[in-house]
């Protein structure tokens, strides 16, 4: 295989050196033999004899041999006319504030028919974890307007909180929802989504929802859809991070990145790896998916010295509901808590169908509270999940038994279950309710319950907030607690 100079041609000049045919080509990948100081991870332009211009990636180099992975994929590739030069730099994309209020797709390449981000200052998109000995403590909340999450599973400002998902269920109207209405109280916020394997559908349902927030230049959305090629998807997590550090810690903003759906990205990793004939791992994911996966949700976080934060929510769905798969899995490991979403509460038509008690946000303590959200947040949550898991209990005993042998308080307890998913849970996906709102519709929740059951408020807390017993019950037990005798009907 020669090298030969590279001469007149297309607009964009190709780099110095130029090799022409490839030993092997298959799948995204194309096997180069003969060249000289090529690196891992550099660009690469392959040229067709039609004049066409692909860009590739050199995954790996032995010897005088380069395996590029081809971003256009390799339809249409004759590896004895095909003709590949390498950059001598990694991929890399313009940074600027250009970016926002557009549409772009994995390759930082515009969507919605304006001009490219140029830029004279360029990042690689791989950039690097960020130094531990550098890092603040995640603190103050990112309001997002659900609910649900903003009162039991506050996300944190540098925060990385995953939310797990089923077929089915609707993870992607909640992210889309998510990025539309977060903010952070009136500080400068930015949003940055990147889409991975959209179908066409979603793809434009997500854009028309993101339109308002994208038109007020607070918004980035970097989109791949389903036919897209494998390789893009690789790098559109990697092209929206690099937005985002960018915005948080040169220009000083609060972004919000939304990652979905990384099962998608995760496939797409498993089929290049394939490709490559590496060995596979746990359900043919090759063994560094757990690497791959801590590149990207390390990125997140808080500097030392630099006002902005980078708060990552990455959305996946579970391959046939199991959290034990290994992206939910290595996933959990990596992240601070997650956002589980349950068939059984969708099939009661509640939305957002979020399973409270598999649901945690491990830094919600540094974010909520006197000066942040306010005193009493904290033991609220608290109190309502303990109720949430004492009516669990009290409805699985009435599967059992039967309701009428419950006590007066368990059946109590069902009632405050049904007012919670109805009155505090459930919205509209286009409804964003603040904080005051959603404290006054915690506080109505925990009300059904009697004074005596709130053993984890502040008297404080009570007295200000607590509207009595929204629930009548009639004899003896309503003032003692004591459940009453039960009579021979129910033995019978």
């Amino acid at each position: 295989m020669s090298a030969v100079p590279a001469s007149g041609g297309p607009p964009e000049p190709l780099a110095p050196l130029e090799y022409s045919g490839a030993s092997q080509v298959g799948g995204p990948l194309l096997v180069v033999h003969g060249v000289e100081g090529v690196g891992w991870d550099e660009i690469a332009r392959v040229r067709l004899p039609s004049g066409e211009l692909r860009h590739g990636l050199v995954l790996e180099v032995s010897g005088d041999t380069a395996i590029v992975e081809v971003l256009q994929g390799t339809g249409g590739i004759d590896p004895d006319l095909v003709s590949t030069a390498f950059e001598g730099r990694p991929f890399d994309i313009p940074v600027g504030d250009g970016w926002l209020g557009r549409v772009w797709n994995g390759m930082g390449e515009p969507l919605d028919g304006g001009p490219p981000m140029l830029a004279s200052e360029r990042r690689t998109v791989n950039g690097s974890p960020l130094n531990p000995s550098q890092r603040d403590v995640p603190s103050d909340p990112v309001f997002t307007g659900v609910s649900v999450i903003d009162s039991l599973a506050t996300l944190v400002r540098g925060q990385k909180l995953p939310v797990f998902s089923s077929a089915g269920l609707p993870h992607l109207q909640l992210a889309t929802q998510i990025a539309a209405q977060a903010n952070v109280a009136g500080e400068n916020f930015k949003v940055v989504v990147a889409a991975m394997g959209l179908t066409h559908a979603d793809a434009a349902t997500m854009r028309e929802v993101l339109e308002s927030r994208a038109a007020s230049g607070d918004l980035v959305l970097v989109l791949d859809t389903a036919d897209d090629p494998v390789v893009q998807r690789v790098l559109t997590p990697r092209v929206a991070l690099t937005i985002a550090e960018y915005l948080a810690f040169e220009r000083d903003q609060h972004v919000l990145v939304i990652l979905a759906d990384m099962t998608s990205y995760c496939e797409a990793v498993r089929e290049v790896s394939a490709a490559r004939g590496e060995v596979p791992g746990r359900r043919a994911y090759p063994g560094y998916l757990y690497s791959d996966l801590a590149s990207l949700y390390e990125r997140c976080g808080r500097i030392r010295g630099h006002a902005g934060s980078v708060t990552l929510v990455p959305v996946l769905t579970m391959p046939g509901g199991d959290i034990t798969h290994p992206v939910p899995d290595l996933t959990g490991y990596i992240t601070e808590g997650q956002i589980v979403l349950s068939p059984d509460v969708q099939a009661s038509g509640v939305y957002p169908p979020v399973d409270v008690l598999s649901t945690l946000s491990r830094l919600m303590r540094k974010g909520v509270g006197e000066g942040r959200t306010r005193a009493d947040h904290m033991a609220l949550a608290a109190q309502i999940i303990a109720a949430l898991a004492r009516s669990r209990a009290a409805r699985e005993l009435a599967d059992l038994i039967g309701a009428d042998a419950l006590t007066e308080t368990d059946r109590i307890y069902l009632d405050f279950e049904d007012a919670f998913y109805r009155d505090l849970v459930n919205q509209s996906p286009d409804e964003a309710r603040t904080m005051p709102e959603t404290f006054e519709r915690a506080w109505g929740v925990i009300s059904v319950l009697p004074e005596r059951e709130l053993t984890m408020m502040p008297a404080a807390s009570i007295a200000a907030h607590y509207r009595g017993s929204l629930r009548k019950a009639d004899g003896p037990a309503a003032e003692t607690g004591e459940a009453p005798e039960p009579s021979g009907d129910d033995h019978g």
